[in-house]
This record gives structure tokens, C-alpha cells and sequence, in this order.
């Protein structure tokens, strides 16, 4: 991959509020982050931290919401970030998987475009696809469930 392509990608990453930028063009591939790998230092205060709040006998864990209720079991795959979600490569392309499909780790499952950056979402687990919880081209929010793998 040329260098100036990816000092762009490099200048497109600091002019947005996207964290991490990866490209793929045939073989190569480049991966871009604005977080660090290194540890946050620690910062040492005098002041002793607060105690923690406690929980009156009156409140209750949080109820789940009727689509969590909904969802079937297994590994939910969740959106890394904030876009619009895509079953194929272009449009009318044979979709990524269907439900019922063997998917092994790292397979691609979707792509999420953002900042009209298309990002492929690859499966982090092995499996069968037991539901797909997006329809296509349906904006998705960071975390949203995505699909489930079973």
C-alpha cells in the first residue's frame, strides 16, 4: 500500500471522531488507531476515594426491556460503531450469511458504513447464524445487537 495513501488515512482519522480506521486492498491491509496500546499512568491523589453508594433494600435490578426478552440465546455480535448496516458488498449482491449458515471466526458477517467509511464486521466466534436482528440499511447504534451466533 503507498505511504501517501496511508498518511491520508492517517489525516482523515485525526479530522474525524472515528477511533480506528482498517483497510483492505487485495493482500495488503493497514489498520490505523487513535487509542494507545500502553497503560493510562496513574495519578496519585492525598484525598482517600469516596465511599461506595449504597443500594436502598427498596431498589430493584433493572427490568430487561421486551426486546431483550426477545432475543434468542447465544453470542450476540454488537456494533462497533455508529452507521448504517449492510447484508452484502453492493446491492444486489448475494448476501454476507443467511440464518442457519456455519460461520468460523473471522468471516466477514456485515459491513457498517460510517463516515463513508465501509467497514467489515467479521464474526468473533464460530458457529451457526441464528438470527440476523438488522434489516439492511438500517442505521445501527454503537453496541446495538447485531446478529446471533450460536
Amino acid at each position: 500500500m503507498d505511504v501517501r495513501k496511508i498518511k491520508k488515512l492517517i489525516d482523515l482519522l485525526e479530522d474525524s471522531n472515528v477511533a480506528e480506521i482498517e483497510i483492505k486492498e487485495g493482500d495488503d491491509s493497514v489498520r490505523i488507531s487513535r487509542t494507545s496500546s500502553a497503560a493510562a499512568p496513574i495519578i496519585a491523589t492525598a484525598a482517600p476515594p469516596p465511599p461506595p453508594l449504597l443500594a436502598s433494600a427498596n431498589t430493584a435490578a433493572p427490568e430487561p426491556t421486551a426486546e431483550e426478552d426477545k432475543l434468542p440465546s447465544g453470542h450476540i455480535l454488537e456494533a462497533p460503531m455508529v452507521g448504517t448496516f449492510y447484508r452484502a458488498a453492493s446491492p444486489g449482491a448475494k448476501s454476507f450469511v443467511e440464518v442457519g449458515q456455519e460461520v468460523k471466526s473471522g468471516d466477514t458477517l456485515c459491513i457498517i458504513e460510517a463516515m463513508k467509511m465501509l467497514n467489515q464486521i467479521e464474526a468473533d466466534k464460530s458457529g451457526t447464524v441464528k438470527a440476523i436482528l438488522v434489516e439492511n440499511e438500517q442505521p445501527v447504534e454503537f453496541g446495538q445487537p447485531l446478529i446471533i451466533i450460536d
